[in-house]
């Protein structure tokens, strides 16, 4: 009756607070600096295309996606995509959010090792995320040496979830610092820098609770089999 087991809590809620907090932080933020309107007007899409512009990107596109907070780069297609609330909207929040995502199309540029690393073990991780704890359970449930290697297996699957979140937190810190970077060069004002800040930092401890909770699931993993052995 593992499914039941009081030390997962242990392992869950703690990653778990950190991530609603997290969550709090960012649309906390989002919604502050939403309201402060850019001194220039410049919407989050505008801002984008003259980061990308200056930095001799002519040919990535930018695009409007729907969904909240939903903006991303594509390294494949060389498309940036911002959502309704940062594409037309003249606000610090947008112009950051941008910022940061235009960050992401300048390390591709610059062949930025963290993002190649990150965008060549996708394809492991979609299939490792929901196989991987399938394959540990039916080894678990197996007794013997063939019932611990299937485990075993399982965990190393599920391991490149972790690998994966591990990977995107120097992407995701690189990309901001270089978004600062950019806006200062734009001239933004101090006031305004400070509200990109706030927004970009509470978004980049979001990333720190995926890594969280994935390390923590993976350990669960192992105290399971240590526990049984």
């Amino acid at each position: 009756m593992w499914f039941f087991d009081p030390l997962y809590l242990l392992f869950a809620i703690p990653p778990l607070l950190l991530g609603l907090w997290a969550q709090f932080k960012v649309q906390s933020a989002f919604r502050r600096y939403s309201k402060m309107r850019t001194a220039s007007g410049i919407t989050g899409a505008q801002m984008a295309r003259m980061i990308l512009d200056r930095n001799g990107l002519h040919s990535v596109a930018v695009e409007r996606v729907g969904g909240m907070l939903t903006d991303h780069y594509d390294p494949s297609g060389k498309v940036l995509r911002l959502s309704e609330s940062v594409y037309g909207t003249p606000s610090v929040a947008a112009v950051g959010v941008a910022a940061h995502e235009a960050g992401h199309a300048l390390q591709d540029k610059m062949h930025y090792g963290p993002l190649r690393l990150r965008s060549a073990i996708v394809p492991a991780v979609s299939i490792g995320s929901w196989l991987g704890p399938i394959i540990f359970l039916v080894g678990f449930f197996m007794s013997g040496v063939t019932g611990n290697t299937i485990a075993i297996i399982g965990l190393l699957l599920f391991a490149m979830t972790a690998v994966f979140a591990l990977v995107t937190l120097p992407v995701e810190f690189d990309a901001s610092r270089r978004a600062k970077q950019q806006l200062v060069a734009m001239g933004l004002s101090p006031q305004e820098m400070k509200g990109v800040s706030e927004v970009l930092d509470a978004a980049a401890l979001t990333y720190v609770a995926a890594a969280v909770q994935a390390i923590m699931t993976m350990l669960y993993y192992v105290s399971l089999l240590t526990r049984r052995d």
